[in-house]
């Protein structure tokens, strides 16, 4: 017997074609960031090697040499000459020793960016500047050599903070949890097309833990949803409440649905002060709060969180990636496995 077929409503068939095509897009762009950053990975483990080989220009270029030639035997395609080895191990030497926050950052980047970025000395703040900018506004390397070349790095206005670590956590800590929350969050993998309620956004998010988690970062640990705190016959409600490992700290996640405003950081404030009343172990540093709304004024942010004790940061998120980042993203890695090959070709000449 054929199967009867369902009617299915014209909203409804929108509704699917624009989850579809948030889909297909959210694939591509990740594909298209995770080439950087193996090809990244790849160049940087070479670059270990060849450093821990203690092969130098003067008295290690016939090593280098005969690899070379061995590599491209059996990697025809991926530009191994002499020249390009002796990058990876400059790529190599010049971040092993540079925070996790800079080292994130360049992985993302396309080879050919972060060849131009190794050829200008700069320091690490403005390398981070300049890779960050990139990612951000989906610069390829001709938009980032003027940029360089403009200075940007020293003109560019310092943004407001979007948290008080600096003031309420110790300088270490301070410096650690900067690396571990970010502005911005990306919340595509939910598939979200319409408006929908903050109950919602945080079953979504519960539904697809393993996903909010990798997003989050390394180091999280979910302890649970509407996390009941009882205190002086009172119930109070966290949204979302994890623990990070290496921070040694809960952390506490408000989410909403709307624009930041500052009513949301006296809250905050009084749920970490629940939290390390109650929940804080002995040995473990003070609780975190992080309030995950759609928008942010970091003005707003700013003058929210002066005087406030507690440690509290404010991130927004996006549910969909934009089509613009999306043909950006994918237009700068195909130009830059044209310069990668272009490169290779002509050190074989």
């Amino acid at each position: 017997m054929a199967e009867e077929l369902v009617p299915i409503q014209e909203n409804e068939y929108k509704e699917l074609l624009l989850q579809t095509v948030a889909v297909i897009e959210r694939a591509r762009i990740n594909v298209a960031r995770r080439i950087a950053t193996t090809a990244s990975n790849t160049y940087w483990e070479i670059g270990r090697l060849l450093h821990e080989k203690k092969l130098e220009s003067k008295h290690g270029s016939g090593v280098v040499k005969r690899l070379s030639v061995d590599l491209r035997e059996r990697y025809p395609d991926m530009g191994l000459s002499p020249r390009q080895l002796w990058n990876m191990k400059s790529f190599y030497v010049r971040y092993m020793d540079c925070d996790e926050k800079l080292l994130r950052s360049v992985a993302l980047l396309p080879w050919s960016q972060n060849l131009l970025l190794l050829n200008k000395d700069l320091s690490d703040v403005d390398t981070l500047y300049y890779a960050q900018e990139s990612i951000a506004k989906g610069w390829n390397r001709d938009l980032l050599l003027n940029a360089i070349k403009l200075g940007m790095h020293e003109t560019h206005s310092v943004p407001a903070a979007d948290n008080n670590f600096e003031s309420t956590l110790p300088a270490v800590q301070s410096q650690y949890a900067n690396e571990v929350f970010h502005s911005t969050y990306n919340l595509g993998f939910l598939g979200v097309t319409k408006p929908i309620l903050e109950l919602e956004l945080e079953n979504r998010l519960v539904e697809k833990i393993k996903l909010f988690l990798l997003e989050l970062g390394k180091g999280f640990t979910f302890i649970g949803n509407q996390h009941t705190i009882e205190y002086n016959g009172k119930e109070s409600r966290v949204d979302m409440l994890f623990f990070h490992r290496g921070l040694r700290s809960l952390v506490a996640i408000d989410l909403k649905i709307g624009k930041f405003i500052p009513e949301y950081a006296g809250k905050m404030n009084y749920y970490l002060s629940l939290l390390d009343r109650t929940e804080r172990q002995e040995g473990e540093n003070p609780s975190i709060g992080i309030i995950l709304c759609a928008e942010k004024d970091r003005l707003d942010v700013e003058l929210a969180l002066e005087g406030i004790t507690k440690p509290i940061g404010v991130a927004d998120y996006k549910l969909i990636i934009p089509k613009e980042e999306l043909q950006k993203t994918i237009a700068a890695e195909i130009q830059s496995f044209e310069d990668e090959h272009a490169e290779g070709k002509t050190d074989e000449s």
